[in-house]
């Protein structure tokens, strides 16, 4: 299989960190590391690959800046810096997304808008954010302006949709804080509905500006699927899905449970769980907004739970959420890591401190050409 090694700029960029290796040799080094850190556990099931490697992530983000000569780039920010590597297309991004953000760019100057100076603090432009629904085709574009005033906003919009009438909605943010977030909290919607729809394992979901969506929608389909099969549904069940963001993993397996309580901190991602569980026609999910570990702290007292799905930042889980679940004591745990040094940690802690045991462990590449490995893995009591 091809790798990364034409891409001109991966000396500088730094985000794809395996483009020195052919693919195959990738999920060898990849499998390697699963098994350093979750072998003593469990045997390590062979990684499942993509069989087109490239292009596969649907959320892409630019930042933009000018040159000391003033010319206006757009790309990624240099690995540790705030230094900008200017791409027009990226390997791992989706082709639509790059065309898209590269037309803005050309358009800047045309409309007098110029990118923002972090260090002068003038210019307008902070970043461009591209989203598309793979199966649905439909695109976002958000517009990240360091000020509240977008001049000639409407004739840019329709510009801008003359070039790609294939976009479905375009959203303007502001973020006039010094921060390395990308988006601000205020937003408005200049065209289209302000979120777009895909759909992913026969449910349809909402996602917004702000809202967290798997960035392979290819290998998301794999993991949920061998996450659904580790549960073992069969309709009767009472399941928890914490840190749920925006309901995918509860809403899929709410078609096998008997009922599903998605829990997660981010309000917005609540929201839009609420509506992605109505416009799934799913009456046996209910979403509440809360911190995972406080919830199952609460739980763990009076709460009968058969299955839960955990799915926790990189940091892995906490202390309280790991005792909290041993006392609740479901019957499996199926815990969805994106970091095989946390996973083990937890898992540490969990067959140390209780009679839970790992049955299976599943490493899926969910982001080929990089260093990340993301893992499924179920436990289950040992009566």
């Amino acid at each position: 299989m091809a790798n990364l090694s034409a891409c001109p700029v991966s000396k500088k960029c730094g985000g794809c960190q395996l483009q020195n290796m052919d693919y195959t040799r990738q999920l060898r080094y990849k499998q390697s590391v699963a098994v350093k850190y979750l072998s003593k556990y469990c045997r390590v099931e062979p990684i499942i690959g993509m069989d087109c490697p490239e292009h596969y992530r649907n959320k892409v983000q630019a930042a933009f800046g000018r040159t000391r000569s003033g010319m206006i780039i757009s790309g990624v920010y240099q690995s540790g810096t705030h230094n900008i590597v200017r791409v027009d297309n990226c390997m791992i991004e989706d082709k639509k997304a790059d065309e898209i953000i590269v037309s803005i760019r050309n358009m800047l100057p045309g409309f007098r808008m110029y990118p923002y100076d972090e260090d002068r603090r003038t210019g307008f432009l902070r970043h461009v954010l591209v989203k598309r629904g793979f199966a649905t085709g439909e695109i976002m574009v958000v517009i990240v302006g360091a000020v509240n005033i977008f001049a000639s906003k409407n004739n840019f919009v329709k510009a801008l949709l003359k070039k790609h009438p294939e976009i479905t909605t375009i959203v303007f943010n502001v973020n006039p804080a010094d921060t390395n977030l990308v988006l601000g909290e205020r937003e408005s919607v200049l065209y289209g509905r302000g979120y777009i729809e895909d759909e992913l394992c026969g449910c349809r979901f909402r996602i917004s500006p702000r809202s967290f969506y798997q960035i392979n929608p290819v290998q998301t389909k794999v993991l949920y699927d061998k996450a659904m099969e580790l549960a073992r549904l069969d309709g009767t069940q009472m399941v928890i899905d914490a840190y749920c963001g925006i309901g995918t993993i509860g809403l899929i397996a709410s078609k096998k449970a008997g009922s599903v309580l998605g829990v997660e901190l981010n309000r917005d991602a609540v929201n839009d769980a609420r509506e992605n569980a109505a416009l799934n026609g799913a009456d046996n999910i209910r979403f509440i907004c809360a911190d995972a570990g406080d919830f199952m702290q609460e739980a763990a007292g009076t709460e009968h739970t058969d299955v839960v799905f955990m799915d926790p930042p990189r940091a892995g889980s906490t202390q309280k959420f790991l005792s909290s679940l041993i006392k609740l004591s479901p019957d499996r745990v199926v815990y969805i890591s994106c970091n095989p040094e946390t996973l083990a940690r937890d898992l540490y802690f969990l067959t140390g401190h209780s009679k839970y045991r790992v049955k299976k462990i599943q490493p899926v590449d969910m982001f080929p050409h990089t260093k990340h490995i993301e893992t499924v893995c179920l436990l289950t009591l040992d009566k």
